[in-house]
């Protein structure tokens, strides 16, 4: 487990949980999570971050880019406080198990106790790691790129008439650890699904991939949202490990072009879905009650004194 540390963090809080999920690799689950990530940083919220797809490393290199690059520009561009947990390399299955949960348990409790937000990054497999991480996730993200492939994993769909005959590998797996997390620990879970490098074309496939993932938001009762077209804004800043939210004008849209103004609203509508208005206020009396009893204890304290 290696770790890369921002500024030192000081007050109490319970870290929401969110996880980027889904089994199919290549759906971009690595940089919609480093843009919620930033937009979280740059809406005030404490994050930590987690990459459980280690070994390929993505994630961590977008946040070892982002903390280094900052140092070079001497900027005070926000970064996570970051975790990386491997896949362990026991000898047997058992070993590798216990292995990995303590690592991962361990990094939960590091994030989860001085953060506002745990940002979770996933492998594109079925393995252990990635079980656990969907067990523990508070909201559920899952990106699927806009085509039938990546939609087999959520739905399974008649080839003759595109009826939907029922829920595919994945979205039963959620399903189970939905009921699951509500059983043992009564907890619920939110479940996104966003769409990822939609084209920016106009096809009849499009507007079929959007009716069915809407149809199947009733049925497995998750929340559906646009997500991203395919833009080049969203990968060119990744050796500098900065996004879109990082420009210059970013935070007013002032000399932005189009696309990017497009792709701004595209990462707003994603925050919001992991954070809505509830939730913000939520948050914000959670920090306003913990400023006043900080400085109640402050306060005492110099009474002792």
């Amino acid at each position: 487990m290696h770790v890369m540390e921002p500024a030192n963090q000081t007050s109490i809080t319970v870290g929401h949980i969110v996880v980027f999920g889904n089994e199919k690799g290549g759906c971009g689950k690595s940089t919609a999570a480093m843009h919620a990530v930033v937009a979280l940083l740059r809406m005030g919220y404490r994050v930590g971050t987690i990459d459980l797809d280690a070994r390929q490393g993505t994630f961590s290199r977008y946040i070892a880019n982002r903390y280094y690059g900052n140092i070079q520009r001497d900027k005070g561009t926000p970064v996570p406080r970051h975790l990386g947990v491997m896949q362990s390399l026991a000898p047997t299955l058992k070993e590798r198990m216990d292995d990995e949960s303590s690592h991962f348990f361990a990094a939960l409790e590091d994030l989860t106790r001085n953060n506002d937000f745990v940002v979770i990054d996933t492998p594109g497999a079925d393995n252990h790691l990635n079980r656990l991480a969907h067990r523990f996730a508070d909201t559920l993200v899952t990106p699927v790129n806009d085509s039938m492939l990546d939609l087999d994993l959520i739905a399974d769909i008649d080839p003759e008439t595109g009826a939907v005959r029922g829920p595919s590998v994945y979205a039963r797996h959620v399903m189970q650890v939905r009921e699951s997390r509500k059983k043992e620990l009564n907890l619920p879970m939110r479940w996104i699904v966003m769409r990822n490098r939609v084209s920016p074309l106009n096809m009849k496939s499009k507007k079929d991939i959007e009716t069915l993932l809407q149809d199947l938001s009733g049925r497995l009762n998750f929340q559906y949202i646009p997500g991203f077209t395919e833009r080049l804004v969203f990968r060119e800043m990744f050796s500098k490990g900065l996004t879109l939210l990082d420009m210059d004008g970013a935070e007013t849209g002032k000399g932005l072009s189009a696309s990017q103004l497009a792709a701004r609203q595209e990462v707003r509508y994603l925050v919001h879905a992991i954070v809505p208005e509830d939730m913000r206020i939520a948050l914000m009396r959670r920090k306003r009650d913990a400023a006043a009893s900080a400085m109640q204890q402050t306060q005492n304290s110099t009474k002792r004194g």
